[in-house]
């Protein structure tokens, strides 16, 4: 079946089956991909600073934990370069099993690093390289994810809604991360910080094994078996959208601010505000971003849903404007320190990110033309992790050490946002259009 003909003779019911599959397939493989991403931010906020910087400051070893978290994100658009490039010279299919085994194998190997009593500073080193692999692994594999599925989209009014369930791995992988971290936080207790933390790293190469079973079951997307039967393979596919599409590489980044920023903030920061600043349970904070990734089970989908029906842009920019609001409530209710305010505010937080997250993966894989779909839409989407994901916590603390109030870490948020509402003005929406074929920016 390697030709466009074979595609568009499959009978409807055929077509819908692998759709079907190819979704499923795409959703638990970013749901294993974010588990083992998400993971690492609760570990860095929760005992990686106590572990491996043992001799700082709370502040600073704090700090330094969430250094080791950014680097993560360094290696995204490098994940997203090696892995464009292959997705659009092999296929979407093999290039997406090749991420799942490199970040699951980099997780999994976390589970048995060293402390800085064990080894000394080495241990972090150890910790920073597989980081910097888990960042290639997760850099490589969302642009797969929602190609896997918009490309085999049958209507093009749609698309918003199936490459929004690639997203849904985000709040399924951040549910599964914290309840795993939750339920052997319980289990060991106070041994947590001993072995009960690494537990929730080594299951991870468990969750690879059912995904790599999912993903090896699944068929080419039709849009790029046509690009195949049509000799349009580029054979420097990065290089060429670089040249070609440079503006929706920056925008689809800069479009991202409102989105990365406040993410990591809602849930990875929380942790160390929640436990050292408002002085709440470790497990209480657990269970409010456990709620939170709960009702993004229903807010990104639906919201790739909204985009079908108003236009990809327009739910983004609405997205946007209600999360650079959205911030200062957000600290409001956390600075009151009452429990049930705490808790709703942080279930509440990803609710405008959704607005955002649901309809991002179309909105910036439809700008791109097919033969250079995979490498400029990873591209675009991962250099955001450099500029607004990785640095977000690392910012959030400074700025909180700076000021001491929550409300400055809010500006903050409303300034991304700034920058979002800008970018997203400027990018080009495909909402309903034929993306099967080559196109060029200016159509």
């Amino acid at each position: 079946m390697a030709t466009t003909e074979v595609f568009e003779s499959l009978p409807e019911q055929r077509h819908g089956s692998e759709l079907r599959k190819a979704v499923i397939a795409a959703t638990i493989g970013t749901t294993i991909e974010w588990y083992d991403f998400f993971i690492y931010g609760t570990a860095a906020g929760l005992v990686f600073g106590k572990l491996f910087f043992p001799n700082a400051e709370p502040l600073s070893a704090t700090l330094a934990a969430f250094a080791t978290y950014f680097v993560g994100f360094i290696g995204r658009p490098i994940g997203a370069a090696i892995f464009g490039h292959w997705g659009d010279r092999i296929g979407r299919k093999a290039t997406l099993i090749a991420t799942l085994m490199l970040m699951g194998i980099a997780t999994f190997l976390i589970a048995f690093v060293p402390t800085y009593a064990q080894i000394g500073l080495w241990g972090a080193v150890i910790l920073t390289v597989l980081r910097i692999l888990q960042g290639i692994g997760v850099g490589g594999e969302w642009g797969g994810s929602v190609l896997i599925s918009m490309e085999w989209a049958k209507t093009h009014n749609s698309r918003g809604l199936v490459a929004s369930w690639p997203q849904f791995g985000v709040p399924a992988g951040l549910f599964l991360a914290n309840l795993v971290i939750l339920g052997f936080s319980e289990w060991s207790g106070p041994a947590f910080l001993e072995w009960g933390w690494r537990i929730p790293f080594a299951l991870s190469i468990v969750l690879v094994g059912v995904g790599l079973w999912v993903r090896l079951g699944i068929m080419e997307t039709p849009v790029f078996a046509r690009l195949v039967a049509e000799q349009k393979i580029e054979r420097a596919p990065i290089v060429e959208v670089i040249k070609k599409q440079p503006r929706e590489i920056i925008l689809s980044a800069l479009l991202r601010m409102a989105e990365q920023a406040p993410f990591y903030i809602f849930t990875a920061f929380v942790f160390s505000y929640g436990t050292t600043v408002l002085k709440m349970d470790r497990d209480f904070v657990l269970l409010a971003v456990l709620a939170a990734s709960v009702l993004s089970f229903v807010s990104i989908p639906l919201s790739g849903h909204i985009s079908d029906r108003i236009g990809r842009r327009r739910m983004y920019l609405i997205g946007a404007a209600v999360t650079g609001l959205f911030g200062f409530l957000y600290f409001g209710m956390l600075d009151t320190a009452i429990p049930s305010a705490v808790f709703i505010a942080i279930v509440l937080s990803l609710v405008p990110h959704d607005m955002m997250y649901g309809p991002q993966a179309a909105l910036i894989a439809e700008a791109f033309t097919p033969r250079l779909r995979y490498s400029g839409a990873s591209l675009g989407y991962q250099l955001a992790s450099v500029i607004a994901g990785g640095p977000a916590p690392l910012i959030a603390t400074a700025l909180f050490a700076h000021y001491g109030t929550g409300y400055a870490i809010a500006i903050y948020i409303a300034a991304c946002a700034a920058v979002s509402l800008a970018s997203t003005a400027f990018m080009p929406d495909y909402t309903g259009k034929d993306i099967s074929q080559e196109y060029d920016r200016t159509r």
